[in-house]
């Protein structure tokens, strides 16, 4: 006899455990069924985990918004105890330098302003009076360090920046994974752990469940995708990847951790930057050292990869991107220890997730947030919650897209920005920053 569920999650990282907690409030049987041995021990184990709320569009940066406000409110939130404890959220500001090629800000401060978010607008003097050891010279465009003019600034001065003082990070993602789980499960819900999908089955014309790879299956009318770098196969599995206009990768990631200047206290002092200019974004990290990761710019190769085999080893990526950063943190070391995380993004074709459904009936998505959307997990499970109840009962969300409310920021949000069927975003960073 075959298993039933109400709805099945395929993924249990930060956004699918979400999800199940946001549809088990409603009264869902719900289940995630994850390949990997415990929740969030996928690309949520390796994200950053930064809270931040610049993004290339006004939609980006108002989900982040109302994304900010769960993580301040966590405790709340769970309405259930975990006997971990509770991952904790750190809050440093954000630094985000203004170039050319982030047009000096301008769309990311008017959509601040649109939102009511509170930053400082900083000339050179103030950057440096924020953090006093930054090399504030221009280095843009990016450059690989094997390139005779890296490392030399190619102006006097950068074009400014601005502060963001509600940003920071989360210590412990899994940890915050291991939350959600624990409260999904004190509302019903169930997780399955070590278990492979392998086929996505459907009868009379819509999603019925799902085969796991040791022959067991189980039921279920609903069945959401979010399998992360996996997400293109679970859309194969399911035949629904034909009719999406944008689509997923798995793509390989590297970020280094490297040890503070002498006499700084990172931890302390340090704040998250986000800088175009060399194309690296950076926060505090345990043990007085600071992780930097790549903002993807033009010279780096992008390397997409087969989510089940590909080099785990740190490469030249890790190399170059410590480089970058020490051209603007004066007195970095760059070890020759290489310490830091080799892991997946699931990137869409421009970078801004999918959260939608698909042409199969029943089966939705929740996909292509690899990078730039740990910070919006909570909102998206509640978008995603909200999207099935609604599209379940019969409404076109494809040719009506659903508008949803936003509690904490108390604004309606076209989910159809994030549309399976929509055409490539110009605005887009195509980058980490969305």
């Amino acid at each position: 006899m075959n298993k039933q569920y109400d709805a099945i999650i395929v993924g249990a990282g930060i956004i699918g455990a979400a999800t199940a907690f946001e549809l088990a409030k409603q009264g869902y049987k719900t289940l995630n069924v994850d390949k990997l041995p415990s929740a969030g021990y996928g690309s949520t184990s390796g994200s950053c985990a930064i809270i931040r709320l610049h993004y290339s569009t006004p939609d980006g940066v108002a989900m982040a918004r109302e994304g900010y406000y769960y993580w301040l409110n966590w405790t709340e939130y769970l309405e259930a105890a975990d006997e971990l404890g509770e991952a904790q959220y750190i809050n440093t500001g954000c630094l985000v330098m203004k170039t050319a090629h982030n047009k000096y800000l301008k769309n990311v401060m008017a959509s601040l302003d649109d939102l009511g978010v509170e930053y400082e607008e900083l000339d050179i003097a103030g950057i440096k009076k924020k953090v006093p050891f930054l090399d504030t010279r221009k280095y843009f465009p990016v450059k690989l360090p094997d390139d005779p003019d890296f490392g030399k600034p190619t102006g006097e001065a950068l074009g400014g920046a601005i502060f963001v003082p509600e940003s920071g990070y989360i210590t412990d993602p899994q940890l915050s994974t291991h939350n959600l789980q624990r409260a999904a499960e004190a509302k019903g819900g169930q997780f399955m752990f070590d278990a492979e999908v392998v086929e996505i089955r459907q009868e009379n014309g819509r999603v019925a469940g799902v085969t796991l790879k040791d022959g067991t299956r189980i039921d279920a009318r609903i069945v959401v995708n979010v399998a992360g770098p996996h997400s293109y196969i679970i859309n194969r599995m399911a035949g629904v990847e034909d009719g999406m206009n944008i689509k997923t990768r798995a793509l390989r990631q590297e970020v280094c951790h490297v040890p503070a200047p002498d006499g700084i206290d990172y931890q302390k002092v340090g704040t998250i930057i986000s800088d175009g200019d060399i194309g690296c974004y950076s926060r505090p990290e345990t043990g007085n050292h600071i992780l930097v990761g790549s903002e993807d710019p033009e010279c780096d190769e992008r390397e997409y990869v087969d989510p089940d085999n590909y080099d785990t080893s740190f490469t030249k990526q890790w190399t170059a991107q410590a480089m970058r950063e020490a051209q603007r943190i004066e007195g970095l070391p760059v070890p020759n220890q290489k310490q830091g995380v080799v892991d997946l993004y699931d990137v869409s074709d421009d970078w801004i997730p999918i959260y939608d459904k698909s042409d199969l009936p029943g089966f939705y998505m929740a996909i292509g947030s690899s990078g730039n959307q740990y910070k919006n997990a909570p909102v998206a499970g509640v978008m995603m919650a909200e999207l099935i109840d609604k599209v379940e009962a019969g409404h076109d969300h494809d040719n009506n897209p659903l508008q949803f409310y936003m509690k904490y920021t108390t604004r309606s949000f076209n989910v159809g920005f994030y549309s399976r069927l929509r055409e490539i975003n110009p605005d887009s960073s195509f980058s980490v920053i969305g």
